[in-house]
């Protein structure tokens, strides 16, 4: 069956981008992006790299990971107000909202119904594992549908943000399994943890 996987960056302290919910590694952003980072991205996981990205470093690789990813309307609108109607192209996108209405690209698929029954009904089909990029509010909402966690971990904190679980979540403590781990020379770390069994 396939895995809902949260891979997403987050700082020392939990958030995953600052109080105005924008890009954090945009260009007004306060999150550095170093050169060993994104060769790490690159190499595992070329398929998480936005489109203009991927053609900018003539990255073709299909990546072994995900063919499907999952996001809010809050983090799909990072793309619309630079004028990116779909940011990966290379990958089914499902974007989770009741006001956005209809999308603004045929090859992006608007959902206004519950994302956890959505997200039930892609696992028991064929592919990949899906892919949920956030933001903190979906998280939230999905957090017991999550099945792995892939913390890109910046060696920075920032006091205040958007958490990486926020709005419907609750109150469930859960215990995850550290699978994998990659420190960087910069410091950052990609952390791979996969939901215990039988706890929550």
């Amino acid at each position: 069956m396939r895995k809902l996987v949260y891979y997403i960056a987050a700082t020392l302290d939990g958030f995953i981008a600052g109080p105005d919910g924008a890009d954090p590694t945009g260009p007004d952003g306060f999150w550095p992006v170093p050169e060993d980072y994104i060769g790490h991205m690159i190499a595992e996981y070329p398929e998480t790299l936005p489109g203009p990205a991927r053609t900018a470093l003539s990255i073709s690789a299909p990546g072994t990971h995900f063919d499907t990813v999952l996001e809010g309307r809050r983090s799909y609108e990072i793309g619309l107000k630079v004028g990116v109607t779909d940011a990966y192209p290379h990958l089914r996108h499902i974007v989770f909202s009741r006001t956005l209405g209809e999308s603004p690209d045929s090859a992006v698929e608007v959902v206004a119904d519950d994302p956890a029954a959505r997200v039930r009904e892609l696992k028991q089909g064929e592919g990949k594992d899906i892919w949920l990029i956030g933001g903190g509010e979906l998280a939230g909402v999905l957090y017991s549908e999550i099945d792995t966690l892939i913390l890109k971990l910046s060696p920075m904190t920032i006091g205040a943000g958007i958490p990486l679980f926020s709005g419907g979540a609750t109150f469930s403590p859960n215990a995850w399994t550290l699978k994998d781990h990659q420190v960087l020379d910069s410091g950052a770390m990609f952390l791979t943890y996969d939901r215990a069994p039988g706890v929550g």
